[in-house]
């Protein structure tokens, strides 16, 4: 498997933490697969909870030399020493957090399944662009980014695309060849052994490359 040229993975946390067990969850899965980025994408707005969290998980990221993202509290990346923000609003936020977060940080954006949108956010100075759902998921408004659009893009657009929400084996064997980076959260945590459900995730990413001929 070393030899083949995989999507890059992108782990979301949980929506909700339990912070005496997470972290060491954590460990194992970023030990056991290359992971380039977390995401702190908690569903509570309480801001201790989540600088706690932020702070016990960033330990065990960079610790990694993993970097580390929080969703949409772009005041919350400076304070917390996070390396920058995923947006979920298409391209609106895109060029104020550049500008606030400076030229290094990390800005991603989700866009649905959005082309002007993604075209947007890429002008706009994001790192990447996140599309989905690609699978049953209720992220966004439901609309699924389907295989086309990874299709376009990735013919198309030099920013790296992210799927995301939704993604099981098949999604995961389909759209490899044509996706930078899988953003996978609540398919491994909802497991009881999230580390091999992210296993069986990249063997299918791997499958999936080896079949479009695109093996190392």
């Amino acid at each position: 498997m070393a030899d083949i040229d995989l999507p890059r993975l992108y782990l979301l946390t949980p929506p909700e933490i339990e912070l005496s067990q997470f972290p060491d969850v954590l460990a194992r899965v970023l030990d056991a697969h290359p992971v380039s980025c977390l995401r702190l994408d908690l569903a509570t707005r309480d801001e201790d909870r989540i600088s706690r969290a932020a702070d016990a998980c960033r330990e065990v990221a960079h610790a990694r030399d993993v970097a580390m993202v929080i969703a949409d509290h772009q005041i919350l990346a400076e304070r917390l020493g996070l390396d920058g923000v995923h947006l979920s609003d298409a391209a609106r936020s895109v060029r104020a957090a550049r500008k606030a977060l400076g030229p290094d940080a990390i800005v991603g954006s989700f866009c649905n399944a959005s082309r002007h949108d993604g075209i947007s956010a890429g002008e706009a100075g994001a790192d990447y662009v996140a599309f989905g759902p690609v699978g049953g998921s209720g992220l966004g408004d439901g609309t699924q980014a389907d295989h086309d659009l990874f299709q376009w893009w990735s013919d198309m657009i030099e920013v790296p695309v992210v799927a995301e929400g939704g993604i099981d084996t098949q999604r995961a064997r389909s759209l490899a060849p044509v996706a930078d980076f899988f953003a996978i959260g609540e398919e491994i945590w909802r497991k009881d052994d999230p580390v091999a459900a992210l296993s069986a995730l990249v063997d299918a990413m791997a499958a999936g490359m080896a079949e479009a001929g695109t093996a190392g």
